[in-house]
């Protein structure tokens, strides 16, 4: 509904107070996103007003891109007991932080190095450090995706977006 549609609070200012860690959605989670679930002028709108209430800068590491500032990440929240993965929100991401966070693809795409560095230097890490955080986002993935998780987008009605 354009008409009802919220925009986010825009007095939000972004401060490099996150540590970048990976996120690997379960497998039953693959391929599930916003983009594929909401219209194009939806999406669209979400994904611009993300921008805008972070000042095009990443929520993260504070930086931008070359080629486009900053791209435009779900953040999800995962019940274990229901096995629901809700969506809590949606920030800005430098596309370096953004990468780092979808580490599987990272590595599936050939920029495995790209990301780990890109850690190293956000986080203040060693190399041995970013790589044990990964194998614990493995073995939590691996968790994960012992069992089929059901998506909820309520948030999105929160933001004046009806849920698909």
């Amino acid at each position: 509904m354009a008409d009802s549609f919220q925009k986010f609070d825009l007095t939000y200012i972004p401060s490099p107070t996150q540590m970048l860690t990976v996120e690997l959605v379960p497998q039953s989670a693959w391929g599930k996103n916003l983009r594929s679930e909401l219209s194009k002028k939806d999406w669209d709108r979400l994904r611009k007003q993300t921008y805008e209430a972070a000042a095009h800068h990443c929520e993260i590491c504070m930086g931008q891109g070359r080629k486009h500032p900053v791209e435009c990440h779900e953040v999800w929240d995962y019940d274990h007991r229901t096995y629901t993965q809700k969506l809590i929100r949606l920030i800005a991401l430098c596309p370096a932080c953004h990468q780092a966070k979808h580490f599987g693809l990272a590595q599936i795409q050939g920029k495995e190095k790209q990301a780990i560095t890109h850690m190293m230097k956000v986080n203040g890490w060693t190399e041995r450090q970013v790589r044990e955080h990964i194998r614990d986002a493995a073995r939590l993935w691996n968790q994960r995706s012992e069992h089929e998780w059901t998506l909820d987008l309520s948030w999105l009605e929160s933001v004046g977006v009806d849920v698909p």
